[in-house]
């Protein structure tokens, strides 16, 4: 008996031995690092939307963002226009440090160098997909495109894996989509012609054919007319390859949603850059009148049903726990910006600047500071957030997140600010508005003298140039009313002095101006 329990325990020693020198199931791993989407809008302006004080806008989907995630009270872009903006957020650099920086033709070259590093590129190094839907407006080739052909360099030369972009902005030409580098839908016996000089023998345009158009332009808006809208440039063919500008909102939805699902089994990085609510305004019919603010406000209903969708969609294929999602604009709001849209006389009591002074094009608050949002259920505790925060730090931040070592000039790794971990921010920023520049350090902004006028008359907007130093306590004075350069000299050399240690001297274009 004895023998036999032995012999039992013998057998079941050897039987541990034996499945222990099996080879080990290769362990499946897991994601360590979130799926990271940049929601990017086009003109947003700071009181656009119900989070930051819109009372006549309605944006749910905007405002669960807000309510579950850290809604930013002072977040930047880095400038009060697009390209530049952009620019910025992908590279980590100020954009006036790039003299080509400023808002682009659609027959512009690459703004950002091939060799130069960018978010996607961060990303792709720690394993990432990475791609972009929408809006681009930093350039495309050398300089001298042919659109029948691959258009490159582009996104997918800068780090993107995967590209569906409009080139530049929904009123310029070519109005096109572009696919990884090729034009959706070419037609090789109908060729595209681009030309932001002379028009095309024959083509009609908004200046000379206004009878042609659903649309009507108020200024700089009369070059070829597609779908009924005058643009900016000239184009001829490609008729098959031309968008839908009504559309285009849920083209792009669609777009990003696929990114998601063909993806979704590995780390990916969406930057989603919507159109709205930039011109030309084009709702899709369903959404006409659903705001009472004309077109304007219902493209901005439009983009809040579809970052709805969006989010629904990575709902539905449990990515949401283990996505950080960012929402921001590019630069604040404007209402008319180049046609009749009622987007004026629409306004009633909306305001969508908030309180901030100045808009799209400015050196005040309007034209940088914006709505500026980070989400990730589960992962971010719900809070407002007083700390200056600025897309410029999207890159160093992410770095930081992926555990890379790579960093860019001017950007700051705030990834604890944009967790909620941390409340401190920026201290300095220096901000930019179509080639000025101006500074925020604390509390206070500094915005040194300018020759030209003080407002931009076709778009009804101060731009902040002023022959005198201008000095603004933020804290007590959020509208910018009370210039306090001559009261407080004292602390308007320590800004000045801040001012210039970053950005040089070499800012003003009032000659021989002295602080005293």
């Amino acid at each position: 008996m004895k023998y036999f329990q032995n012999t039992g325990s013998l057998l079941i020693l050897l039987t541990i031995f034996l499945v222990s020198c099996q080879p080990k199931a290769k362990k499946e791993t897991v994601p360590t690092n979130p799926n990271i989407v940049i929601v990017y809008m086009d003109d947003l302006g700071y009181g656009d939307v119900g989070a930051y004080g819109a009372t006549e806008l309605k944006t749910p989907n905007m405002d669960k963002l807000a309510e579950g995630g850290i809604r930013f009270t002072n977040g930047y872009a880095s400038s009060a226009t697009c390209t530049p903006s952009r620019y910025a957020l992908l590279t980590g650099v100020y954009p006036w440090r790039e003299k080509n920086a400023r808002i682009l033709p659609g027959t512009a070259p690459l703004l950002i160098g091939t060799e130069q590093l960018t978010i996607p590129k961060v990303l792709k190094e720690k394993g990432y997909h990475t791609g972009i839907v929408g809006k681009w407006h930093l350039g495309l080739g050398s300089g001298n495109v042919d659109w029948n052909k691959k258009v490159t360099p582009g996104p997918n030369e800068v780090g993107f894996d995967y590209s569906y972009i409009l080139a530049a902005t929904q009123d310029r030409v070519p109005t096109v989509y572009i696919e990884n580098g090729y034009v959706v839908g070419a037609d090789p016996n109908d060729p595209i012609l681009v030309d932001y000089k002379k028009n095309f023998e024959g083509e009609p345009t908004g200046l000379e054919n206004p009878e042609l158009l659903t649309m009507k332009w108020h200024h700089g808006h009369n070059n070829s007319i597609v779908n009924g809208i005058p643009r900016i440039g000239f184009m001829k063919g490609g008729e098959k390859a031309k968008w839908s500008d009504i559309d285009m909102a849920d083209h792009f939805l669609a777009k990003a949603q696929e990114y998601v699902k063909q993806h979704k089994n590995e780390t990916f990085f969406l930057y989603y850059a919507m159109q709205q609510p930039h011109v030309p305004r084009t709702p899709h019919p369903r959404f006409e009148g659903t705001s009472g603010m004309g077109p304007r406000g219902d493209v901005i209903v439009e983009a809040d049903w579809c970052l709805g969708e969006f989010i629904k969609t990575l709902e539905e294929e449990n990515l949401l726990e283990n996505t950080l999602i960012i929402f921001t604009s590019d630069n604040g709001p404007v209402l008319n910006d180049g046609y009749y849209d009622d987007a004026v006389e629409k306004i009633g009591n909306h305001k969508p600047a908030g309180d901030l002074r100045g808009g799209k094009y400015s050196l005040f608050e309007a034209g940088t500071r914006v709505p500026f949002i980070t989400y990730w259920k589960g992962k971010i505790e719900p809070k407002v957030s007083d700390a200056v925060v600025c897309q410029l730090d999207f890159l160093a931040s992410v770095a930081d997140l992926v555990d890379s070592d790579k960093s860019a000039q001017d950007s700051k790794p705030l990834m604890d600010v944009f967790m909620g971990k941390s409340d401190t921010g920026r201290d300095e920023l220096i901000i930019e508005a179509t080639s000025r520049t101006a500074f925020r350090k604390g509390d206070w902004a500094l915005i040194p003298p300018y020759n030209g006028p003080a407002k931009n008359k076709q778009v009804n907007i101060e731009l902040g140039n002023n022959k005198n130093w201008q000095l603004y306590n933020l804290k007590e004075d959020i509208g910018q009313q009370k210039n306090l350069a001559q009261d407080n000299p004292e602390k308007l050399k320590e800004l000045v002095e801040a001012f210039e240690a970053i950005r040089g001297t070499s800012y003003t274009t009032i000659e021989n101006l002295e602080l005293k």
